[in-house]
């Protein structure tokens, strides 16, 4: 492949955002059914695989959401031929990829796609990747999956803001050894390493049971893939792949949102479809705080104490790689502490960003104190009131719904967009659960009277 490296120095711009706010009226128990969604951070890391066989595979229970729009926006621009059957059903074809460029708006508009560098570079040989962007809760370099790649034989250079990547030949496998647990650096590497030469160990490898959804997609694909060990994954390299048909798994995430929003609003609330299994740590917190929940085979019914009754418990929450306490669940997990007796302590290990959003929750009356980038302290019960707030990433947006649900009043909640991204619908599941919400076009909103 040949590239014009001219192509590398001009400035991005980003396209126009259509800016969206959410207006929501609180103080109204959620009552009913929701159906939970497939995982997010499943589905685009199962997309990417696809890349890794000529053969068509196919996804169902895939989520309507942008991050996936964007993925198979980027997949076509590579001439991946992807189809959109019905609803939620998604058929990827990667013939002959004619473009093996992931050009700088894909990256910034989503951080995962830099997991389309271990497939396409274990399949086509090279690749260019700019570097990513993603939501802005930290630091999150990906160093670690460069160098998984180059542990696997691969040549990196980086200039200009993309990463230049070839393999010379064929990979070859090798232990590629993590400082840390990296989610997306355990599945780029083991999304290479499936068609390299040899056998690969990938130490300490995610836990995240997203991980393991994806490990099951490659062994139906034909790959000899393995979790060894708890924080083990061993890989065999074949040659080549066959097609394969997957269904996305529950989003953990969407599940523990929605047992925050029954909990904080006084409601009860079944949630359909929902991985009981995968969320052990925060049920943990959640039941302990006064939360009844109770599992069943493939649903969770949440009861919430009535709102303001000052019922729930204090209760400290440190966030781990799985299975610990997932950070996604922190910020929404900050809102039902608003409403516990007593001082919680937050401590937030995986990104120095995540607190940040605690200033739009303390304009709504929240009690709380963030110490450093990693620490915080809220006290309560607190009675939050309705208030015009600012959504900066993906897990804060969907938070600031819970409080406003949970609120006094009607509040306005701008950056409505960045909640796309990862969940389906979700305005509309409140509403069909009695919640009072809507979404409109930045500019058409007026001040409550």
């Amino acid at each position: 492949m040949v590239v014009d490296t001219r192509l590398f120095h001009w400035e991005y711009e980003p396209p126009p955002v259509e800016h969206e706010v959410f207006r929501v009226e609180g103080g109204v128990p959620l009552r009913g059914e929701v159906a939970i969604s497939g995982a997010k951070n499943a589905a685009l890391k199962l997309l990417a695989a696809a890349t890794l066989t000529g053969e068509r595979c196919r996804f169902t229970n895939v989520p309507e959401i942008e991050d996936v729009r964007v993925m198979v926006e980027t997949l076509r621009d590579l001439g991946v031929v992807v189809d959109h059957p019905a609803p939620n059903v998604y058929e990827v074809a990667s013939g002959d990829v004619e473009w093996l460029f992931v050009p700088l708006e894909a990256a910034a508009k989503m951080r995962a796609s830099f997991i389309l560098l271990g497939p396409l570079l274990a399949r086509f040989g090279q690749v260019i990747m700019s570097n990513p962007g993603g939501d802005r809760i930290g630091r999150r370099p990906v160093n670690l999956h460069v160098d998984a790649m180059r542990a696997l034989g691969a040549e990196i250079d980086y200039r200009n803001g993309y990463y230049f990547a070839r393999a010379p030949g064929r990979l070859r496998g090798g232990e590629i050894r993590f400082p840390n647990v990296t989610v997306m650096g355990t599945e780029n590497a083991m999304l290479a390493a499936t068609l390299a030469e040899g056998h690969t160990v990938i130490r300490p490898a995610a836990r995240e049971p997203e991980v393991d959804d994806l490990i099951a997609m490659l062994q139906k694909m034909g790959a000899e893939v393995e979790r060894t060990a708890p924080d083990t994954i061993e890989i065999q390299g074949r040659r080549r792949l066959r097609g394969a048909e997957h269904s996305v798994v529950p989003d953990r995430i969407e599940t523990g949102t929605f047992v925050i929003a029954a909990a904080v609003t006084g409601g009860e609330v079944i949630l359909q479809g929902a991985p009981c299994d995968d969320l052990g740590a925060f049920l943990e917190v959640v039941t302990r705080m006064g939360v009844q929940v109770a599992c069943g085979r493939d649903s969770i019914e949440v009861r919430g104490a009535p709102r303001g009754s000052g019922e729930y418990r204090a209760c400290d929450v440190e966030t781990a790689p799985y299975p610990g306490f997932a950070t996604d669940l922190q910020p929404p997990t900050s809102v039902l502490l608003t409403q516990a007796s007593g001082r919680s302590r937050l401590h937030e290990t995986i990104f120095e960003d995540r607190l940040e959003w605690l200033s739009e929750l303390a304009r709504m009356g929240a009690a709380l104190d963030v110490i450093d980038s990693h620490h915080a302290t809220i006290d309560g019960p607190s009675r939050l009131h309705a208030a015009t707030v600012e959504i900066g990433d993906l897990r804060a947006g969907a938070s600031l719904i819970l409080a406003a649900l949970a609120a006094d009043g009607t509040t306005t909640i701008h950056g409505a967009h960045h909640v796309r991204r990862g969940y389906e619908n979700i305005e509309g599941k409140f509403v069909g659960l009695g919640a009072r919400i809507e979404r409109l076009a930045e500019g058409t909103v007026t001040a409550p009277a």
